[in-house]
């Protein structure tokens, strides 16, 4: 395959996907030393890229093909692209998903008029069902990435980004199986040479990495990652080909780096960012490919998070800035001892957040009662700040959260 393909592909997703913003982000530019330009197919139609290829491939059916079905295997965005063209198509779907695909993800499916069926543990294992389903039964199966027409729709975002930043210097992307790198690799190298593409893996399912290092398709033992939409065993032989033609080079992030930019891009950008869509930010802001002086496209691929895992990622992200602090601390169990402790934290604007009294614990001596309270602090300086007031007022305060992570800024 080559450009003229994805060419096509952009023909046949005129009126139906979003041209999605690559937006100059002046908070994160600053943060990097580098013009870091988001690319936000978070804002895409069914919440990620994946329509592009789904509805490329879809566009290419026969009557007949059309008439039997399409089925597919995803752990959430593919399964939401693919369900969204075969409604609009009017052709029945059936989508394997894992079993511990976001529940947020199964819904929206679901909600696009597709059947699910939920197998195995990862991606890769639903792959399976998939297709030994497809054989038995005759329908069309739609890959996830490892499929000319899918490369072809992923490849067009790639397009978007040269001509609207033609002298780009660096273009981050995700990679999961490699659909979407290889297509936006194979654009941009063909537009322009000079520009470098850099994937970006989980370090729980570096799949990529692992299969570059041998010389050869390397499929993983396991994978672990709060990056669902890139927790993928092995690339595919057509992606893995690609990719070795016009991949620059391959980085990974950790769990946590991934966590903590989902919370910069909520609280800094305003951005709703799933922990495969926020990989290519991580990249850049924690340093894993110079970037100083570059003009850096990075594509924010989705945004399909579950609400409660969002829920968990500021609470654990407060606490590792030092925003949320546990005090916890004996007083004499007498009248006017708790109101002196929380007088002081008052008085150095500490907001108490939750506070438990428990005058019962075994350990105690029979006059003191045991508190811990939750604070909220403006940072790691004012909860410190609080503590050692207290301490000076004769509070023998430990602080267990303080203790959660280094800093609230990338390295």
């Amino acid at each position: 395959m080559d450009i003229r393909d994805i060419k096509r592909a952009r023909e046949n997703l005129k009126g139906v996907i979003h041209k999605t913003g690559l937006d100059l982000s002046t908070t994160f530019s600053k943060m990097a030393g580098a013009g870091v330009y988001l690319k936000t197919e978070n804002l895409q139609k069914t919440g990620s890229f994946k329509i592009r290829g789904a509805y490329n491939k879809m566009v290419g059916l026969d009557e007949n093909s059309r008439s039997k079905g399409v089925i597919a295997a995803s752990a959430g965005n593919h399964a939401q692209g693919v369900a969204f063209a075969a409604h609009s198509a009017g052709i029945s779907s059936l989508i394997v998903m894992p079993e511990i695909a976001p529940f947020s993800k199964v819904a929206a499916t679901r909600g696009y008029g597709a059947q699910v069926m939920l197998h195995g543990r990862v991606y890769d294992e639903a792959c399976e069902k998939a297709q030994e389903i497809q054989q038995s039964s005759g329908t069309v199966f739609i890959h996830a990435f490892d499929d000319p027409e899918v490369i072809a729709g992923q490849g067009t975002i790639g397009l978007e980004i040269m001509e609207e930043l033609p002298d780009v210097d660096l273009i981050f992307v995700p990679v999961g199986g490699g659909g979407l790198a290889s297509g936006v690799a194979l654009a941009a190298k063909s537009i322009n040479p000079k520009a470098k593409v850099i994937g970006v893996e989980a370090k729980g399912a570096a799949c990529l990495k692992a299969s570059r290092e041998k010389g050869s398709l390397c499929p993983l033992t396991s994978i672990h990652t709060i990056a669902d939409g890139i927790a993928v065993k092995c690339p595919g032989k057509l992606t893995y080909n690609l990719l070795n033609k016009y991949l620059d080079d391959v980085v990974v992030v950790d769990d946590e780096e991934i966590a903590s930019t989902i919370l910069l891009l909520l609280e800094r950008a305003k951005m709703i960012v799933e922990g495969a869509g926020a990989v290519s930010l991580a990249a850049v802001l924690y340093n894993k490919y110079p970037v100083s002086g570059k003009k850096t496209a990075v594509i924010i691929s989705g945004g399909n998070i579950d609400v409660n895992f969002i829920s968990l990622i500021i609470e654990k992200g407060l606490v590792k800035a030092g925003r949320h602090i546990r005090l916890v601390t004996s007083l004499p169990d007498i009248p006017g001892s708790l109101q002196a402790f929380l007088e002081i934290v008052a008085r150095e604007r500490g907001n108490v957040i939750s506070i438990n009294h428990d005058r019962t614990q075994i350990h105690l001596p029979i006059d003191r009662a045991c508190i811990e309270a939750v604070v909220e602090t403006q940072g790691r300086e004012h909860g410190e700040r609080i503590i050692k007031v207290l301490k000076n007022s004769g509070f023998n305060v430990e602080a267990a959260m303080l203790k959660f992570g280094a800093s609230d800024k990338p390295s």
